[in-house]
């Protein structure tokens, strides 16, 4: 069957990775920035491999110059959302790309982003570093998290080349987050051993973990996680895409649900990975015969780890009970 009405709740969406790729085209176009080996002689994102993917990506941001630009993304954002019934969502927006970490730019992409809106979904933000930009420059990041911490931004996490330093090296920026009242989480696990998902989970303190899915690996950190309550943002269609695993079929999200870790689903960068939630949960169905009990269970998982204030939370909770299932 088709989940497309279903309701859904996604934790772990990046902002400039969920631009579709006929909206990036259409800026580079009006800026006349040549985004040559961007695309695919069919429109889509053309990359080799999770480095080239990098690369690609941020060739793609170079079409997004001013705040106004960051305005018509979120707008584009919220609405593909909608149309996959996704009626909460978390974003990661990084001040890297938006003002070059400045804190008084970053305020006026940010305020741009929050004029977007969309009837039913609501979308908060978490401010992420980039890993491969180094400790220093996560530090401004940080500080953009920190004086910008409200409604919308609600989180800071990290991003980027998941084996670029130590998580330990970004402990300054984290406890700045936290300092500020931000929740946490931090990218491991995708490329990243056990050991890494480890090591980045108790350096950073984070309480939620971006993929985490190599901790299948290790029986005794899948019970420590189970334990402590650490929450999996796991992406099965872009793991899939990037080789990490064959096909969802092999994917270990069923193995750490039964196990007792608290998993979600999300889309990651979905045109790079030709994914949507209802594919997602369209997949998840064909390899592990889950239904509307699994993916409600999914919801409020999510739901209840998601960084939003408890109205909010109320509010999309009343959202989920009423939608037409």
């Amino acid at each position: 069957m088709s989940w497309k009405s279903f309701p859904k709740v996604e934790l772990h969406l990046h902002l400039e990775g969920a631009a579709p790729p006929a909206f990036i085209r259409g800026l580079a176009a009006e800026k006349k920035i040549d985004l040559t080996g961007v695309f695919d002689e069919h429109g889509h994102y053309a990359y080799r491999d999770f480095d080239h993917f990098l690369k690609v990506y941020e060739a793609a941001t170079e079409a997004l110059k001013t705040p106004e630009d960051f305005k018509r993304l979120t707008q584009a954002v919220l609405e593909e959302l909608a149309e996959h019934n996704v009626v909460y969502a978390e974003t990661f927006v990084s001040p890297d790309f938006c003002g070059g970490g400045d804190v008084g730019a970053w305020r006026e992409y940010l305020a741009a982003m929050e004029e977007a809106h969309v009837e039913g979904v609501t979308l908060k933000g978490i401010i992420t570093c980039i890993r491969h930009f180094g400790p220093e420059q996560a530090k401004t990041a940080a500080i953009c998290a920190a004086e910008t911490k409200g409604d919308f931004i609600r989180g800071f996490g990290i991003a980027g080349a998941e084996l670029v330093g130590q998580g330990r090296d970004y402990a300054w920026s984290f406890d700045c987050a936290r300092e500020a009242g931000l929740r946490l989480t931090a990218h491991a696990g995708e490329w990243g051993a056990p050991d890494t998902i480890r090591a980045t989970w108790k350096d950073l303190g984070v309480e939620r973990l971006g993929h985490g899915v190599r901790a299948a690996e290790d029986p005794k950190l899948v019970d420590d996680l189970a334990e402590a309550g650490v929450v999996l943002e796991v992406c099965p269609g872009s793991n899939v895409a990037l080789g990490i695993y064959p096909d969802v079929s092999k994917h270990p999200i069923a193995r750490l649900r039964d196990a007792g870790v608290k998993v979600t689903v999300s889309t990651d960068d979905p045109p790079f990975f030709h994914a949507t939630m209802t594919k997602e949960f369209e997949n998840l169905e064909r390899a592990f015969q889950w239904g509307a009990e699994d993916f409600d269970a999914l919801n409020r998982t999510a739901l209840d780890a998601a960084f939003c204030d408890d109205d909010t939370k109320a509010r999309v909770a009343k959202q989920l009970d009423e939608a037409p299932k």
